[in-house]
């Protein structure tokens, strides 16, 4: 997966957002402060910051020593869409810097949230198909503990510990029911949804547990996942325990979603709604097809087509190239937000060739995931095969 590399002056604007708030970022050097605009560039919001600088200033992890861990935990329950390639991206990034970098396929936690109706066999399988999507996603990485390099980690094998129980324990201290329905969102339920399941009740304090065991710096997710990444916050400030800075990645909507944003996230891309989702198996001729019918008002700055272009196209490419058929115009090419809208709503582009532009610069990223597995389809058949 391809990644566009800050210039100076873009990494200067990034870091001046934290120079009122944590002055000590003045301390750090030019490649420190370009490691930190890296990590952070591809975020909507970035929590406790403070300990990324720290550690990038050379204070040692909790572990006693200097690699940078980042983590990030899926449920394994299903096929990947076009979300993932949003923290593909950060990821990717934290690799380069010098980070090492987590996928913790959370085998457990999907159980509990009832994924393919409890069948850990299924679960774990769909985990191995995870594992082969971000190998390539993340451009196949050294694989191992150290620096740059890239892991996997299954909630089973972290739950052998009995320290590990122990901990979740200490994360369900002092915290109510009526506390812990207001997180249910990171499970992608109601508050109303789980009081006849007590584990749902124990999945905040499993999803803290699981940082603090393993001694992350960076805890990456989506703006969906804040809630439990701030429920680990509060525990770190009541033990005294190591917080991890916490980076929260924009979420890309439906390609059917229209107007506002909802802090609900019910207008998130979503694999269970196929036809409003991407997924990363997606055919270019099917992609454009789906963004032929995604939301796109001209007179409107808000639209799926301009999440893509804004959270993935311009940070993987740089530009988006527009190419219409001959007797319809020119080709011509964009390399920021505003100009391309400017463009559509000025009508010197068309919606429909606007739409086709953001497909194909898709398609390019996907063209190494669809090549692996035309030729090693196994796994993706065996995770289709569990929603027939």
């Amino acid at each position: 997966m391809k990644i566009r590399l800050l210039n100076d002056k873009e990494i200067s604007k990034l870091i001046s957002e934290f120079e009122i708030e944590f002055p000590e970022v003045n301390s750090l050097n030019l490649e420190q402060k370009r490691k930190l605009a890296h990590i952070v560039q591809s975020s909507e919001e970035v929590i406790g910051v403070n300990h990324l600088i720290n550690r990038l200033l050379g204070n040692k992890s909790s572990l006693g020593d200097d690699i940078i861990r980042c983590y990030v935990g899926y449920e394994p329950s299903g096929k990947a869409h076009v979300g993932w390639l949003v923290q593909a991206l950060c990821l990717k990034k934290i690799l380069q810097s010098g980070g090492n970098v987590l996928i913790f396929l959370a085998d457990w936690h999907a159980w509990v949230n009832d994924k393919f109706g409890g069948d850990m066999a299924k679960i774990k399988a769909t985990g191995k198909y995870m594992e082969t999507v971000f190998k390539i996603l993340l451009n196949n990485p050294d694989e191992g503990e150290g620096h740059g390099e890239l892991r996997f980690l299954y909630a089973s094998e972290l739950m052998d510990s009995g320290e590990y129980w122990a901990t979740v324990l200490r994360c369900s201290k002092n915290m109510s029911l009526a506390k812990v329905r207001k997180t249910f969102s990171i499970m992608g339920r109601s508050e109303e949804s789980s009081d006849g399941d007590l584990s749902k009740f124990f999945y905040p304090a499993m999803q803290a547990a699981d940082i603090f065991e393993l001694g992350i710096d960076i805890a990456l997710g989506g703006m969906d996942q804040r809630k439990a990444h701030m429920y680990m916050r509060k525990v770190g400030d009541k033990y005294k325990w190591q917080k991890a800075t916490c980076i929260h990645t924009p979420i890309i909507s439906s390609l059917k979603a229209s107007g506002e944003r909802m802090d609900s996230f019910d207008h998130k891309m979503s694999k269970s709604n196929p036809n409003g989702a991407i997924l990363l198996h997606d055919s270019p001729k099917k992609l454009r097809k789906k963004m032929k019918k995604a939301f796109l008002d001209p007179k409107e700055r808000s639209s799926p087509v301009y999440e893509l272009l804004e959270h993935i196209i311009f940070p993987a490419f740089g530009k988006i190239k527009v190419i219409p058929k001959p007797e319809f115009g020119e080709a011509s090419e964009y390399h920021t937000l505003d100009s391309f809208i400017d463009a559509v709503v000025d009508e010197k582009v068309h919606p429909v060739d606007a739409k086709f532009a953001v497909a194909d610069a898709i398609s390019e990223l996907l063209a190494p995931i669809n090549n692996f597995f035309e030729h090693n389809p196994e796994l993706l058949e065996l995770v289709e095969s569990f929603s027939n």
